[in-house]
């Protein structure tokens, strides 16, 4: 699944820097996760970067966008150009 930040964002801006993918960027009014680009930090790291750094933890998995680890692994090869 890819990561989603919910509204309890309190725009802390520690999240976005860590992010391996590029995936996290602010939003019109909080920080926000493009699902084509989160990988959940596999192919990089062993847990997602963001969720430990995030001081409100607001950042759970997306239910609208299930993915299993071999996805998320094809997706980081893709973004990666490794594919």
């Amino acid at each position: 699944m890819a990561l989603i930040i919910t509204d309890d964002c309190i725009n802390c801006d520690v999240c976005e820097p860590e992010c391996p993918n590029a995936a996290i960027s602010q939003g019109e009014e909080i920080y926000e996760i493009d699902p084509n680009l989160c990988t959940e930090c596999v192919g990089h790291y062993d847990e997602p970067q963001c969720q430990q750094v995030c001081p409100v933890d607001c950042i759970p998995l997306d239910p609208n966008h299930a993915e299993t680890r071999d996805e998320l692994m094809q997706k980081y090869l893709i973004i990666t150009g490794n594919a």
